[in-house]
């Protein structure tokens, strides 16, 4: 069967190769692969800036943001052939730390977990895949469109569960939220905190096409221009930085609202230097009760958290947010840069 593969660590070495047949194991489904999600972590992959092939293997398969229908499911498994599914992407580490023993294997303490697609395990770039009953998670066959969002969904829904949780350290009641970058993270960012009810504004560079489009069929407000213009009227409680940029998570964590929460979710590259007043950063945080955080990855509650939101939005939408759909014989075009507005690249498999 077909894959979509890589060396880790060897730029120019993505290829839609063959790869053998996958075996389920004892309680594993065998799925066919309907669609993969392309995100920045793969194109870094893709340029050999990181990435760990399985033990005893040169090429890794690509790609984490799955879709895939059941054919063969084992009995009593709970699933069926057809079932439309995607997979949990990391799994705790080999003796777990105290997080991955509870679950909570997002927040491993070790970093001995490991990642499909991305570190010691195959990914879901193929024609076929496999996965244990207890990492698949079911999804709405009215979501077959659009269910290949469902991974970057866990990323916002994880985001807001944490922005909750340390909301709820005291009164919380935040009105308005702003979110930096119109990327897939950005915007599912935005669709969950319209679901929360709140005056959602969305901050990025591209000034025309889809993007404004769907910020303003989410009830929000777009913006071109800085952080601090934007803050400045909208005066925001909850602050989700989308893009990495140096200088806009500096921006991000000092223009917002008293008690405000900043959560980073954009990786950044090192190297960027943005000269910073630590000295009135650490006083305006300290004297303004506020709380900035990191957050990637997701475990079994984000994803259920992000399959009740997609159920709960608009499906046309969600599938504005695919600006590109591709073929796998022509997955390597998913590496290359889009329009100015395209947000959502998707390889079908």
């Amino acid at each position: 069967m077909r894959a979509l593969t890589v060396v880790p660590l060897k730029a120019g070495s993505l290829e839609v190769t063959e790869v053998p047949e996958p075996t389920p194991g004892d309680g594993e489904l065998l799925v066919d692969g309907v669609a993969l999600g392309v995100c920045g972590t793969d194109r870094e992959m893709a340029d050999g800036d990181y990435g760990w092939a399985p033990p005893g293997q040169e090429r890794l398969i690509l790609g984490h943001e799955s879709l895939g229908r059941v054919r063969r499911a084992p009995p009593g498994s709970g699933f069926s052939p057809g079932d439309l599914v995607v997979g949990i992407v990391r799994r705790p580490d080999p003796a777990p730390c105290g997080a991955c023993a509870r679950g909570e294997f997002d927040m491993c303490r070790n970093g001995r977990y490991t990642e499909r697609g991305i570190k010691q395990l195959h990914g879901f770039g193929s024609e076929r895949w496999t996965i244990g009953t207890g990492y698949a998670v079911r999804l709405d066959p009215s979501l077959q469109g659009v269910g290949v969002l469902m991974e970057p969904t866990t990323i916002v829904a994880k985001a807001w569960d944490h922005i909750e949780r340390i909301g709820n350290r005291a009164w919380f009641e935040p009105r308005r939220l702003l979110v930096t970058g119109a990327g897939p993270i950005g915007l599912l960012a935005a669709l969950l905190g319209a679901q929360r009810g709140l005056d959602v504004h969305v901050l990025d560079r591209v000034a025309g096409g889809m993007k404004p489009k769907l910020v303003a069929d989410l009830g929000g407000t777009y913006h071109t221009g800085s952080i601090a213009d934007v803050a400045a009227k909208a005066c925001p409680d909850i602050v989700i930085e989308a893009t990495g940029a140096p200088r806009l998570v500096v921006e991000a964590v000092v223009n917002n609202a008293e008690a405000a929460i900043v959560c980073l979710t954009g990786v950044s590259r090192p190297g960027g230097q943005v000269e910073v007043d630590a000295g009135a950063l650490s006083r305006d945080m300290v004297l303004g009760n506020e709380v900035v955080f990191g957050t990637v990855n997701a475990n079994h509650r984000h994803y259920q958290l992000a399959a009740e939101a997609l159920a709960r939005a608009d499906r046309s939408w969600l599938e504005y947010l695919i600006t590109r759909r591709l073929p796998l014989a022509r997955a390597l075009e998913a590496f290359e840069p889009g329009p100015g507005d395209d947000v959502k690249v998707v390889i079908d498999l």
